[in-house]
C-alpha cells in the first residue's frame, strides 16, 4: 500500500478527511522511536525545535530568490503551554508542508524534508559564506515521533508558503494517520501535543525553559513560552562561536563561559578558531581559572558540547580526550553524520579527525601558555594531576604533554621566589643535569614535605644531582610509561641501582667505609624473606639504611598505593641497603668479626628502613621490644656494692 492511500474503515470518516497507513519502514521503527530510542522524554521538545528551526531557516533561504516568500516580522517559534486543555503547541513560521508533504516526511520515516531540501541548494550555495549557509540540523527525520513519548496524539496543523490551503495531519501514533482541510491565517506550522497524563511536568512553563536553555539555547531564532499570559524569551539567540572573536569582547566571552559551566570565576584560557577546509567546524573552549566545585576527579569523560548547526547534540561525543576533561566548551559543526537517535554519536570518520584537531589545538595553548611561568603556575596547581595521566594512557602525545608537565624538585628555591618559579619541566631538568649524569632521577611519595627529607636523596643531594619529588596519586604510574625524556632515561632512586659512583662528593668529609662483606650475609640470614638482599649503597650519607625495589619489580611507593587501595600484587620484598660509612654499620661489621650475632639488630635496621619511607615497621610489638632492650643494653652500667651498716 502506498503512502497516500486511504485505507477503508467501518465508521465514516469526517467530510474531508483522509485516513492513511503509515509507511511500512514506520510502521516497524515508530514503537522503537517511541520507548527506546531515547533516555530522556524532554528530548522531544529539542527534536520539534530543531524542525521549527529548520523550516524557519528554509524559509529565510527561499525568500532570497524569491521575496515573497519572506518571513513576518517578529518571526519565532512559539511554545505554548495550556494546563486545562492539557494541550503543548510549537508553531513556527517556516515554509510549512503543503498535502503531499505531510504524507511525505510524517508519513515515512527517515524522509526528512530537510535532508531533500539540504540536497537540492548544495550546489546553488558552493560558494557561499558560511554565515550565509542554511542552518539544517535534521538529517533523519525521526525526530518528530519523539513526540509521542509525551504525547497520547499529535496534530500538526500547517500551511505551505505560496499556498492558501492550510492541512491538519493527525496520529495517535498507532500505525496510522488521519489528514483533514484545516485553518491557518499565515504559513508555517503549529504541532499540537495532547500531553499524557504521567507527563504533567511538560506543561509546566518553567520546566519547558529549562529545557530549551539546556538543548537549544544558542537557535539562532528566538523561542518564546507563554506563561502568564506573556511570551517570555526562553534562549539567548545568539551563538557566540559562531561570531569572529573581533566582535566579541572579553565580557561576552567570560558570561558565555560562567553560563556554560556554571561557574564563578574567569577562564584561564581562551580558546576561538574555525577550521576550514576539507573539514569544517568552529570551537570555543575554555580553561577554567579555578577547580570546579564538582572535582575533575569524580568523572573520566570529557564533556565537551558539540553542536551541529548551533544544536546542542550532547556532551558525550569525548571531544577531547580523558586527561583534558577539565576543558569547557563548545564544538559547533556542518559536517558531521549523525545516526538515526542524534543522541547516540557513533564514531564516524569526521568526529576522529575533529577530536584529533581539538586536541592538538589545545596542546598548542597550553605549550604557548607555559611560557610565562607564574601563569603556568596557577593552571598546574588546579589541573596537573589531570593532565599527567595523558602520559599514562595517551601514546600519541605522551611527549608532547610530558613537555607540559612541571615538578617541584629536591634543589631548594629561594624563599622570595615568584610562583612558579620554585617548578621545573622535563626540559629544564635536562639542561640542568651533571656532565657525568646518565638518567633522570625521581622520587614519589605522599607529600612534598616528606620527599624533602627521606633520607632515599641523601645521596643526590651530596653530589648535587637533582630529583624530581612527585606526591600526586598517577605519579607512581606514569614515569614507566614515558621511559625518557630527550633520550635521558627516567630512574626512580627506590628501584634499580642507581650508579653515582661517577659522581664525586661535593665534600669528601666522610667516614673511612668499613669492610661489609662478612656483614651483608649475615643480615640477609636474619631477615630472611622479608627482604629480597642486603646491599652496599653509595646513595647514604647521614643514614644508616634506606629501603630499595628490586630493578624488575614495581616502584616501592607503587606497592604502598596498590596494598593501600586493597589491590593484590605479586609479592616483592624490598632491598635492604646500608651504608658502610655509617658509625653503625662499622660498628656491626666489627661485631660479626668479634663472632657476635647481629640478628636483633638485622630486624631494628630493617624497620628503621621503613618508618623512614613512612612505613610502620613490620612487627611493631617486636620492634618496640627490642628498641627497648637495645636502650637497656646501652645504658646499664655495673650496680655499685651496697653500703655496709655501721
Amino acid at each position: 500500500m502506498s503512502d497516500h492511500d486511504p485505507v477503508q474503515d467501518a465508521a465514516p470518516a469526517p467530510a474531508g478527511e483522509e485516513r492513511h497507513e503509515f509507511g511500512a519502514e514506520v510502521g516497524r521503527l515508530l514503537d522503537l522511536v517511541v520507548h527506546a530510542l531515547y533516555s530522556e522524554r524532554e528530548i522531544f521538545l529539542r527534536e520539534l525545535v530543531a524542525n521549527a528551526a529548520d523550516a524557519s531557516d528554509r524559509r529565510r533561504f527561499e525568500a532570497l530568490t524569491d521575496p515573497s516568500r519572506a518571513l513576518p516580522d517578529g518571526a519565532a517559534i512559539r511554545i505554548v503551554p495550556d494546563k486545562d486543555t492539557r494541550l503543548l503547541t510549537i508553531s513556527d513560521d517556516g515554509t510549512g508542508m503543503s498535502h503531499d508533504e505531510l504524507g511525505r516526511y510524517l508519513g515515512t520515516i527517515a524522509r526528512s524534508g530537510t535532508r531533500a531540501f539540504g540536497k537540492d541548494i548544495t550546489a546553488s550555495l558552493a560558494d557561499a559564506k558560511p554565515e550565509d549557509r542554511p542552518s539544517l540540523i535534521g538529517q533523519f527525520g525521526v525526530g518528530f515521533y519523539a513526540a509521542f513519548m509525551v504525547a497520547e496524539r499529535v496534530e500538526v496543523i500547517s500551511r505551505r508558503v505560496g499556498e492558501e490551503d492550510a492541512w491538519r495531519w493527525s496520529s495517535e501514533g498507532q500505525g496510522s494517520y488521519t489528514l483533514s482541510p484545516a485553518t491557518r491565517d499565515l504559513p508555517g506550522t503549529d504541532i499540537i501535543l495532547h500531553i499524557k497524563a504521567d507527563a504533567d511536568e511538560f506543561l509546566e512553563p518553567y520546566r519547558l525553559e529549562t529545557i530549551v536553555r539546556k538543548w537549544a539555547d544558542h537557535i539562532t531564532w528566538p523561542i518564546t513560552i507563554q506563561r502568564d499570559g506573556q511570551a517570555v524569551a526562553a534562549n539567548e539567540g545568539t551563538a557566540l562561536w559562531r561570531k569572529s572573536k573581533s566582535e566579541i569582547s572579553e565580557e561576552q566571552y567570560t558570561e558565555f563561559y560562567q553560563h556554560l559551566g556554571h561557574m564563578f570565576d574567569k577562564p584561564w584560557a581562551t580558546l576561538h578558531w574555525r577550521a576550514e577546509g576539507t573539514l569544517e567546524f568552529t570551537a570555543l573552549l575554555f580553561v577554567p581559572g579555578m577547580r570546579p566545585f564538582e572535582p575533575v576527579e569524580s568523572t573520566r569523560e570529557s564533556r565537551v558540547r558539540l553542536h551541529v548547526r548551533r544544536m546542542f547534540i550532547t556532551d558525550e561525543a569525548a571531544l577531547l580526550p580523558p586527561w583534558l576533561r577539565f576543558v569547557q566548551g563548545v564544538v559547533d559543526t556542518e559536517d558531521l553524520p549523525l545516526n538515526v537517535s542524534r543522541e547516540m554519536l557513533q564514531s564516524t570518520p569526521v568526529l576522529a579527525r575533529i577530536r584529533k584537531a581539538v586536541t592538538n589545538r589545545v596542546i598548542t595553548e597550553l605549550r604557548n601558555k607555559a611560557k610565562d611561568a607564574e601563569g603556568y603556575a596557577s593552571f598546574w596547581e588546579n589541573f596537573g594531576p589531570v593532565l599527567k595521566e595523558g602520559v599514562w594512557e595517551d601514546s600519541e602525545h605522551r611527549t608532547e604533554v610530558a613537555g607540559l608537565i612541571r615538578f617541584v624538585t629536591s634543589v631548594p628555591t629561594a624563599p622570595d621566589a615568584a610562583p612558579g618559579q620554585n617548578l621545573v619541566s622535563l626540559a629544564e631538568y635536562v639542561s640542568r643535569m651533571k656532565p657525568e649524569q646518565e638518567a633522570i632521577y625521581y622520587l614519589v611519595g605522599d607529600s612534598h614535605d616528606a620527599l624533602a627529607s627521606s633520607p632515599q636523596l641523601e645521596g643526590f643531594r651530596a653530589r648535587g644531582i637533582e630529583v624530581l619529588l612527585l606526591s600526586d596519586s598517577v605519579d607512581a604510574f606514569w614515569p614507566e610509561r614515558l621511559d625518557k625524556f630527550d633520550d635521558k632515561p627516567l630512574r626512580s632512586v627506590t628501584q634499580g641501582l642507581a650508579d653515582l659512583s661517577k659522581i664525586p662528593l661535593d665534600s669528601e668529609n666522610q667516614a673511612e667505609a668499613a669492610d661489609v662483606e662478612a656483614l651483608l650475609p649475615a643480615l640477609k640470614t636474619a631477615l630472611g624473606n622479608a627482604i629480597t638482599d642486603v646491599r652496599s649503597t653509595d646513595r647514604l650519607v647521614q643514614s644508616a639504611v634506606v629501603l630499595a625495589a628490586s630493578q624488575s619489580g614495581p616502584d616501592l611507593q607503587l606497592q604502598r598505593m596498590m596494598r593501600r587501595s586493597g589491590q593484590k600484587m605479586p609479592s616483592s620484598a624490598p632491598i635492604l641497603e646500608i651504608n658502610p660509612h655509617h658509625a653503625l654499620i662499622r660498628a656491626l661489621s666489627a661485631k660479626i668479626a668479634r663472632g657476635e650475632s647481629v640478628d636483633e639488630a638485622a630486624h631494628i635496621l630493617f624497620d628503621l628502613a621503613r618508618v623512614q619511607d613512612g612505613e610502620v615497621p613490620a612487627e611493631p610489638a617486636a620492634f618496640a621490644r627490642r628498641v627497648a632492650d637495645t636502650l637497656v643494653a646501652a645504658l646499664s652500667v655495673p650496680m655499685a656494692s651496697p653500703v655496709p651498716e655501721a
